[in-house]
């Protein structure tokens, strides 16, 4: 699976970290097998931490997963019309 988002899996042991950011949106619309992730996750290096974001996590992962957290929105800017800022929210 990292293989195929540019990250060469023989040389996944060399990072002590991997975010893979809004990886969720792959998954859930079947973009990317669910079960490669999965077995992925499973056979890394034990000493890699890997940090998935994105809504909507499927189960599968939420279960194989040692840390799980869901973020509420309290405030943000577009409610005080500040637009959209290139490379963050658009």
């Amino acid at each position: 699976m990292f293989g195929q988002i540019g990250i060469p899996i023989e040389g996944l042991g060399d990072y002590f970290m991997v975010t893979l950011d809004e990886i969720t949106y792959p998954l859930i619309y079947g973009w990317m097998p669910l079960d490669d992730v999965l077995e992925t996750l499973k056979t890394r290096p034990s000493h890699v931490q890997v940090v998935l974001t994105g809504r909507r996590c499927p189960p599968e992962i939420i279960e194989l997963a040692d840390t799980v957290t869901e973020m509420q929105m309290v405030k943000h800017a577009f409610m005080a019309g500040i637009p959209a800022q290139r490379g963050i929210e658009d």
